[in-house]
């Protein structure tokens, strides 16, 4: 190896000068070894990011979403809600309903995922996915909305942060347009059907107290003024009327 000699030594070398031309010899055959084995490796992607390949076909590659298919943007949303969703998908506390269309797509969707491992990976990914300002496209009395939202602020925190402790996501995240959705899922039975779903039975038992249809649009006109950028669209948007 390396054109090192490896005839044996005569018998004028000691042992000891046997000892150290065998371990040289050794030291430059492994470093041989080490040399050839050695080079550029390909950075493996991350698991969530090749598991989420599923999701962004209707959420988008950035966790935008796409309102046109109802699908939300799940862009910086909690790993733990996302867990908690995705299980109930699977399982059927979510998503059951013969009137909820979205629900039913996701269901099969969220079963591609076949282990916890996987689960969290991909809700990992969707975390770190940067949340971007939603635009504004429900128009709702702020002002109203406001009023209505002290229902909602034990919960969800007065700037829509949310709360794990109490499995309450950060709805200021969330579009506007979704909000409202949920809320007419909650009120019409659509949601929170499955009563192990105790997340869901205690946030039907809040929507129900909104008063009125326009109720849901201006609860989420406010909870838009949480996001900076959206709150200044908002005010740009009421200076024209």
């Amino acid at each position: 190896i390396l054109g090192y000699d490896f005839r044996l030594p005569s018998s004028d070398f000691s042992m000891s000068d046997r000892r150290m031309k065998y371990s040289i010899a050794l030291f430059l055959a492994f470093s041989f070894v080490c040399v050839l084995s050695a080079g550029p490796k390909m950075k493996k992607p991350e698991l969530g990011k090749i598991l989420y390949d599923t999701c962004k076909n209707c959420h988008g590659v950035d966790g935008e979403g796409n309102p046109a298919i109802l699908a939300p943007g799940i862009n910086g949303m909690p790993a733990w809600y996302i867990i908690a969703s995705i299980k109930k998908y699977q399982n059927g506390t979510r998503g059951a309903h013969p009137d909820d269309p979205a629900g039913l797509r996701m269901r099969p969707l969220s079963r591609h995922l076949k282990t916890d491992k996987e689960i969290e990976a991909v809700a990992n990914y969707i975390e770190h996915l940067k949340p971007k300002a939603n635009p504004i496209t429900v128009h709702g009395d702020v002002a109203r909305g406001k009023t209505l939202y002290m229902t909602c602020l034990a919960c969800h925190g007065p700037e829509g942060q949310g709360n794990p402790a109490l499995k309450a996501p950060p709805i200021k995240l969330l579009p506007d347009w979704y909000i409202v959705n949920q809320l007419q899922k909650y009120r019409n039975g659509q949601r929170a059907s499955n009563p192990k779903d105790i997340e869901g039975q205690q946030m039907k038992g809040m929507a129900m107290t909104l008063p009125d249809e326009q109720a849901l649009s201006d609860v989420a006109a406010y909870i838009s003024t949480f996001n900076k950028s959206s709150a200044t669209a908002a005010k740009t948007e009421a200076a024209h009327h």
